[in-house]
This record gives C-alpha cells, structure tokens and sequence, in this order.
C-alpha cells in the first residue's frame, strides 16, 4: 500500500485531478467550519442541488458552467431568503421547498439537452477527466474563496457564535450573511468538477464536523478541517485510481473514515472519552479522592 502511495501519478489528467481534488477539498474545508458552527449545513445542501438548471442552461447557451452555477446558486439563496420573509413557514421548510423545485428544474432541462453524457458527469462529478484549463478555474475560484474567508474570518467568526453581539458593535450582519453564501455559491462551483452536486454536500459538511470534534479553538479547527480535507482527496484519487471505483465516493469515504476516527477517539468530545467521564467512580477511586 506504501508502495502504491508513493508511486508517482505519471498521466497528466491524473496529475490534474490530483491538484483539483486537494484545492476544492481544502477550500470547502475551510467554508465547513462556519456552515457546522451556524448550523447551515442544510443551506449547503440546497445551493449545492439547486445550481444543477444554471449549468444545464449555460452548457446549452455555450456560456461558461462557473457563471450559470453561481447564478442559480445566488437565485436559491434569494428565493429561500424571500420565502422566509414573507410567509410564516419555517426556515428548514422554505430551503427544502426550493432546493427540490431547482434540483427538478435541473433534471427536465437534463432530459431535454443533447449530449446527455457529459451533464450527467455534472451530477456525479469527473475528477479523472480534468483539463488543464478546468485547474485553472478552480485554482482561481479556490483562492479567491479562500483569500476572502481569512480575509474576513474575524467578522465570520463573530456573526457565527453571537449574531446580537456582531450586530451591536457596527457590524451588518445581513451583509455578512449574504457574503457567506455567496461564497458558499463560489465554493459548490469549484467543488463540482471533483464530487459533482449530489456528494459535493458532503465536502461541505464533514471536515468541519471532524474538526469541530478534535479541536477547541476556531484557528486549529480551520486548519484541521483544511488539511484533513486535502489528505482525503489525495487518498481519494489514489483509491479511485488503483482500485477503479468512483473518485468522488473514494474522497467522500476517505473523510468519513477521519470523522469515524475523531467521532470516537478525539480527545475531549471523542465517544470513548465521554464514556469515561460519565463511568462512576470505584471504591478506589473514591478513596484515592
């Protein structure tokens, strides 16, 4: 196994998805943290489902997917957000009534588009198939994401663990808010090529979530989920590779397998750790007390 780890990937498109996996997976590590701790993991999921009729639409048009997918993904958040305002329904209510109309939205225009192939790969995503060309976007779309989440990560922060307090010292939290998932909308389009849109929620939820069980301060969480989140593709493209099975279930399975780990075995929130604390005290025990 060694072995097969450190052999170099000499096919250029290997190469290619080997650097596509680990930025989009490191990016949406990043974004993951602030999506757990806000509770918007829900939100991920519908702009990743509901961006699937802008790329349809712009592959018909000749348009670039990155324009059409950040479109549509701006358009759920809007519609969810005005859903919210003026109806009495709940938040979870409004989101999954417009993910599913979208997502549906998205696979009549499938049924109806030549070349049907080449969209469905939108849905389950073609890491192994990158060109050189689709690196530089999603190098260019992973770090402008990036440089604006650190950039701001101050103010993200904040509005996370006290909104009333983000407010009251001059901050616009609706501003923020909207900021957030427009990068949110940013960061499903550079993920799509690696997982596709119906696992790249999961990209989005899982580092975060891992991170969140191993460490205490928000600074180590960012990094942990980051890093964590690029080992995985890396073990991801290699499994796919060798074992000829889907890339983008291959990096899926290889962070569940981290969050499987820290689930149980982190430290202070790890399962066997709780169970510790919570084993009443021997005689023995009570006595060396």
């Amino acid at each position: 196994m060694i072995e097969l780890l450190t052999q170099p990937l000499e096919l250029p498109f290997m190469q290619n998805a080997l650097m596509v996996a680990v930025v989009a997976s490191a990016v949406c590590g990043l974004l993951s943290c602030w999506l757990v701790l806000m509770g918007w993991s829900l939100m991920g999921e519908a702009v990743a489902h509901s961006i699937l009729p802008g790329i349809v639409l712009a592959y018909a048009f000749g348009a670039p997917m990155a324009v059409g997918a950040f479109v549509f993904g701006m358009l759920a958040v809007l519609l969810i957000g005005g859903i919210n305002t003026g109806s009495t329904l709940k938040h979870d209510t409004a989101i999954g009534v417009v993910f599913t109309s979208l997502f549906a939205l998205g696979l009549v225009l499938i049924s109806r588009t030549p070349s049907e192939t080449h969209l469905q790969h939108i849905l389950f995503g073609n890491v192994l198939g990158t060109a050189r060309g689709d690196l530089y976007q999603v190098a260019a779309l992973g770090l402008l994401t990036a440089a604006v989440l650190l950039l701001r990560r101050r103010d993200f922060t904040l509005l996370a663990f006290d909104r009333t307090h983000a407010h009251s010292i001059g901050l616009s939290t609706g501003l923020l808010s909207t900021l957030l998932l427009a990068l949110l909308a940013l960061t499903t389009v550079t993920a799509l090529q690696t997982l596709g849109i119906i696992l790249v929620v999961a990209m989005l939820v899982i580092p975060g979530a891992t991170a969140f069980l191993l460490c205490r301060t928000f600074g180590r969480m960012l990094a942990v989920a980051s890093s964590s989140a690029a080992a995985a593709a890396v073990v991801g493209v290699y499994a796919s590779y060798w074992l000829d099975i889907s890339t983008g279930g291959s990096i899926v399975l290889a962070q569940a397998a981290q969050f499987a780990l820290a689930y149980v075995f982190a430290p202070r929130k790890g399962l066997l750790s709780r169970m510790r604390r919570r084993r009443p005290l021997s005689q023995a025990d009570r006595l060396a007390s």
